[in-house]
């Protein structure tokens, strides 16, 4: 019997309405056997897969647990696909004046800072008002015995309050920030009572700190919070000029101790930072926060946790980059 076109669509009908959208929906390659065992001719191709959107996959696998998918397409749309490749765990890129989020990865992940601590042990010693020509004497109490960490200084150096701001902040030594805090009134306690009050007054509520220098893990914040304290910092004119300083000088003895600064962005022509600084601990990894001024435009860049000895300069640098080609 000559089967006819017409018939063979009408066949193809019933099957299609005996099976239903179901058998389809359960893949493609199903779904076109199902309808070919009733009409052997006509062919029924699988769907075709869409194809992913820049950044796609790379947002699944990276998006921090319990983000909505509303928050992870904002932070991966495809203009920003280059920038879901930063090494940072968690990044927060943000517009002070404007209060405005531009970027932002696990902004909200409570992390160890490192010596990005020593921005608020800034912020405790010039809000204390003490003397700052006043001559402290870096004891053996300011030995690091937590990381065992070296020191340029040596037990015995007497520097200024300000010599020691100074080397905290510009190139993070430690014990300069440890003699800070211990010759507070009412001593190390006291100063790290004096850095916790600090946080919540400029609403750092995830903020918690154990000591002065940043070697301790248990001093911890989230990008959210540590934008907050760059803004505080940007407004104290020593901290900006101690934390950009490119090197500094200091006398122990009859010997020259020459410092330089310990963010790499400082010495780039590119660059136009008001106030930075970087930390590093195993448990943190590397850390860096910025206030610059990118086009003319003020930039808070916070990255948390970066992965590797460079990648946190990369990291910043392609912000930067983003940040350029967006404003043109």
């Amino acid at each position: 019997m000559k089967i006819t076109l017409p018939a063979m669509l009408g066949v193809a009908a019933m099957v299609l309405a005996v099976l239903g959208a179901p058998a389809l929906a359960r893949g493609g390659k199903a779904g076109a056997h199902a309808v070919a065992k009733g009409a052997r001719h006509i062919q029924v191709k699988p769907a075709a897969r869409l194809k992913a959107k820049p950044g796609a996959r790379l947002a699944k696998r990276k998006a921090a647990p319990g983000r909505t998918p509303a928050a992870r397409h904002r932070a991966y749309s495809p203009q920003q696909a280059k920038m879901a490749a930063l090494r940072s765990s968690a990044v927060l890129i943000l517009d002070p004046a404007a209060r405005q989020v531009l970027y932002q990865k696990n902004a909200g992940a409570v992390m160890p800072i490192a010596s990005v601590t020593k921005l608020m042990t800034a912020l405790v010693v010039i809000g204390a008002g003490q003397a700052l020509d006043e001559v402290l004497t870096v004891s053996d109490a300011d030995v690091d015995r937590l990381k065992y960490s070296s020191s340029r200084l040596r037990v015995g150096t007497r520097l200024a309050r300000s010599t020691m701001l100074h080397i905290a902040l510009m190139s993070s030594e430690n014990r300069a920030a440890s003699a800070l805090g211990r010759h507070y009134p009412g001593g190390t306690p006291a100063f790290v009572r004096a850095m916790n009050a600090k946080a919540r007054e400029l609403g750092m509520q995830r903020t918690r700190f154990v000591e002065p220098t940043g070697l301790s893990s248990l001093n911890v914040s989230t990008p959210e919070d540590l934008a907050r304290l760059v803004m505080a910092a940007q407004r104290q004119p020593l901290i900006r000029r101690y934390s950009t300083d490119p090197d500094h000088t200091i006398a122990q003895g009859r010997q020259a101790t020459r410092y330089r600064n310990s963010n790499r962005l400082i010495a780039s022509p590119g660059w136009r930072i008001g106030t930075q600084k970087t930390g590093y601990i195993a448990e943190a990894g590397r850390c860096m926060v910025l206030h610059a001024r990118v086009q003319g435009r003020a930039v808070v860049m916070v990255f948390l946790d970066s992965h590797g000895k460079y990648s946190r300069a990369s990291d910043a640098n392609q912000v930067r980059s983003w940040l350029v080609r967006a404003r043109r």
